[in-house]
């Protein structure tokens, strides 16, 4: 469970920004909106993050740089020149030269090894704790060209000191530990790109623990564009590959949407077309015909089903596009263990304007996004604001109490 990010010097993030989600153990949670940071852990964090703020404020900012981190550690290995996709530096003088941090923190288990995880994955008892994976870009002349440092330590059972599982200075020396040795990966070391991080270039050399790790970061899926810049071709190709997601999709665009009642693929000499059966209607409606709403949430589907599936994390930027104000809190119960569906403690991060979803969370649940006249974003929990448990999130965020509204005029 992800409970803690930190970022800096990353698109209209200027100054260090901490987002620390762990909830106090006193909050009543009937639902089964929080789950323990790991196993048997008595600090929770929410399995919904929702983050609101005026247009511009900087809400796709944090699940860009939260999508940046992740695919830093799954697939910077496979970029063959050098440099780095998908980061800017804050626009500014002064941070044309500073570096471009990042920090979470998430809770697992201990100690990773290939026998230690097979443990834990049967079932057996192993220890818990939490990891924090730090990421550091060097800037110059506003240009990312290196990786300054990278580390990632562990605190067993969340207590303590952390402790180095590896650490990577400025020229690329890695410091090793007992989970994390170097033993027979130390010409990894002396080849290892300035824009490609430990974990990702030894997991493709088959490291025991760092392909743990990047395993555990493929759990994490994103859909950072807005719904309808998705290209059609990509989502109609997949379900073609996905019987399983196809039939259960089925199932949900009976509930949602009205009147569907089968969909079915037709292969055309241009590619699959994907075919609805709606009742009272003669004949097949295609893909294109079908409302922009029931397109969004196919698009959506397999990204929340797949942190359902595996107990990943899933990032839905604008989530509320097209989705009728009815559905949306119907997709966020999803996570909620009185669902049935998050048995794996699942988490989700979205970014929305809907205000009305507001009386369905928990001020744990809400993220505030601002950003001032200079331009530069800044964001809180609304743990971190003085708010009564029994306040009415809509009208108080409406009116301004919270921030994060657009001032007209």
């Amino acid at each position: 469970m992800l409970y803690r990010l930190e970022i800096e010097n990353f698109f209209s993030i200027r100054d260090p920004q901490v987002l620390d989600l762990t909830v106090d153990g006193k909050v009543p949670d009937p639902e089964g909106r929080y789950a323990p940071i790991f196993e048997d852990s008595d600090v929770r964090a929410p399995k919904v993050v929702a983050l609101y703020g005026a247009n511009a404020s900087g809400k796709t900012t944090v699940l860009r740089a939260l999508e940046f981190v992740v695919t830093m550690i799954r697939d910077s290995v496979v970029r063959t020149v050098p440099g780095f996709a998908g980061i800017e530096r804050f626009n500014d003088e002064e941070s044309a030269n500073r570096p471009i941090r990042f920090a979470i923190e998430l809770g697992g288990i201990m100690n990773l090894t290939p026998e230690v995880h097979q443990r834990g994955s049967a079932g057996e008892k192993v220890e818990q704790g939490t990891y924090r994976y730090e990421l550091e870009i060097e800037l110059k002349e506003g240009l990312a060209v290196r990786i300054a440092s990278e580390a990632l330590r562990q605190k067993p059972n969340g207590q303590g000191k952390w402790q180095r599982v590896y650490e990577r200075d400025a020229e690329g020396k890695v410091k090793d530990s007992k989970t994390f040795s170097l033993s027979g990966f130390q010409h990894l070391v002396k080849t290892l790109a300035g824009n490609h991080t430990v974990l990702s270039s030894f997991a493709k050399f088959q490291h025991p623990a760092a392909q743990i790790f990047v395993e555990a970061a493929r759990r994490a899926f994103f859909q950072i564009e807005p719904v309808h810049s998705f290209g059609d071709h990509g989502i109609i190709d997949y379900l073609k590959n996905q019987p399983n997601v196809v039939l259960r999709l089925k199932e949900e665009l009976s509930r949602i949407d009205v009147g569907v009642e089968g969909v079915r693929f037709q292969n055309t000499d241009s590619g699959p077309l994907l075919l609805f059966k709606h009742a009272g209607l003669a004949i097949e409606m295609p893909w294109l015909m079908e409302s922009h709403g029931t397109r969004a949430f196919i698009k959506m589907f397999p990204f929340l089903t797949g942190a359902l599936d595996t107990g990943g994390i899933t990032v839905v930027d604008e989530m509320d596009a097209a989705i009728h104000p009815n559905t949306l809190p119907e997709l966020v119960r999803w996570f909620y263990a009185v669902s049935g569906r998050n048995k794996l403690n699942a988490q989700l991060w979205l970014s929305c304007h809907s205000a009305s979803l507001l009386d369905d969370l928990n001020k744990e649940e809400i993220v505030i996004c601002e950003k001032d006249r200079q331009g530069r974003s800044q964001f809180y929990s609304l743990m971190d604001v003085k708010v009564r448990r029994d306040e009415n999130h809509y009208r108080k965020y409406l009116s301004g109490a919270y921030g994060g509204v657009p001032h007209i005029g």
